[in-house]
């Protein structure tokens, strides 16, 4: 059957005049008609061969889809396999990760693990330290770290992540090293019970009982106080962690030398002398030593919990004895009664220029011992350096006199 379209297509009508247009009311309706007939026809046409074309390739790429799949495709299904497995990993609580933090916010950060589902990173878990954002710990998008997975979210089946666990192993293992090595470390008081502080040493809590404190300090006045401590006991399986402050004062005030200045306390007065703590340790300051003029009653110069500046005399670690003076620190014999704060100020000084007479004392000895060794080949130049014995008039028949040793320059 021959279309509507090409049946009007196909006729050949004669041109109307104007007159018959005139004349005939339906002449103008047909002509309109004849015309949009024409056009709908040409859109028809093109229309059919847009779709006979997509139809075609429809068809083609259907038939290299069941006939040739890879055909032309570099990455294969053996590939793709590959590259599962090596960024697949075992989600087993404990088990390390890398993974780059995506985004962050109030609550944590979300990392990208580059695997099968997504993690999150809390707060709580972020740092060892205690922050309320996890940019204070340096958390931000980008940064590629290794996690440690302590669990999952049952409701999304997100994994839970943690860096505080990775800090806390750490910390534990530094801690160790660090009594191996019987170092001194610094300590914050956090907190405080019946029987001691807790400071925070390597983002660690550790208990210092009271036992262990050189001052006799209370726990308030000790709150959020730095305090020099040495380990006691490092036990992570028992989460144990103890500290000593005494050992740590009793170490760093061994190491000081004969004529050095330090810091004590009055611990109690005796008839001979009076007991100071010098951090850990108990030195005694004979009343003999406490000023170059007589004092009768220690009680009219120092006070239990008094504190002041002495002067190392001795110290005889295997008996556990330090001798200590005020004496030698006096810029002028009485200054301790009259005037303590002096001393105190002037300690330092004073402790220096004694150092320098003692050094001088034993360098002119050790050049007398010279002139009763002449064989050792050795002699003292007059700026008090050893050196090879040149005449044998570089020493002085008579020896020397130590009556001319001037005093030491301050």
């Amino acid at each position: 059957m021959v279309s509507l379209a090409h049946q009007i297509g196909g006729l050949r009508c004669p041109p109307l005049s104007k007159t018959y247009l005139s004349r005939n009311p339906n002449a103008q309706t047909l002509k309109r008609t004849m015309f949009t007939t024409k056009a709908a026809v040409a859109v028809s046409n093109a229309q059919t061969r847009e779709r006979m074309k997509l139809k075609e390739m429809f068809e083609e790429a259907y038939e290299r889809c069941r006939t040739a799949p890879y055909e032309g495709v570099a990455f294969t299904v053996e590939d793709f396999h590959a590259a599962i497995e090596k960024y697949d990993y075992n989600s087993e609580i404990g088990t390390k990760v890398k993974g780059t933090v995506f985004s962050v916010d109030a609550s944590g950060a979300v990392v990208d693990l580059t695997a099968k589902s997504s993690a999150f990173l809390p707060v709580r878990e972020a740092c060892i330290h205690g922050i309320k954002y996890v940019e204070e710990a340096g958390i931000f998008p980008g940064l590629r770290e290794e996690f440690v997975i302590i669990g999952e979210n049952e409701q999304d089946d997100s994994l839970i992540l943690s860096l505080r666990q990775t800090q806390y192993d750490l910390a534990w293992e530094r801690c160790r090293q660090l009594q191996a090595e019987d170092v001194v470390l610094t300590g914050k008081v956090v907190g405080a019970n019946k029987g001691g502080v807790v400071a925070i040493v390597e983002g660690l809590r550790g208990f210092i009982p009271f036992s262990q404190i050189s001052s006799k300090s209370s726990a308030e006045e000790l709150l959020q106080k730095d305090l020099p401590l040495k380990f006691v006991e490092v036990d992570e399986e028992q989460s144990r962690l103890v500290l000593s402050n005494r050992k740590a004062m009793a170490d760093s005030q061994a190491q000081l030398g004969i004529g050095s200045v330090v810091t004590g306390t009055v611990q109690s007065l005796k008839p001979y002398g009076a007991f100071i703590d010098i951090g850990g340790i108990n030195g005694l300051l004979h009343v003999s030593q406490i000023s170059h003029d007589r004092v009768s009653d220690v009680a009219t110069v120092l006070q239990p919990g008094d504190t002041l500046k002495v002067m190392i005399l001795s110290h005889d670690r295997e008996r556990g004895r330090v001798s200590l003076s005020t004496k030698k620190l006096e810029p002028t014999p009485g200054d301790m009664i009259r005037n303590p704060k002096l001393v105190f100020e002037k300690a330092e000084e004073m402790a220096q220029t004694f150092r320098q007479r003692i050094a001088q004392a034993e360098a002119m000895a050790r050049a007398d011992m010279l002139r009763f060794q002449p064989e050792s080949g050795l002699t003292l130049n007059s700026d008090g350096i050893l050196g090879p014995l040149t005449t044998d008039t570089d020493l002085p028949a008579e020896g020397l006199d130590f009556n001319e040793i001037p005093p030491a320059e301050a």
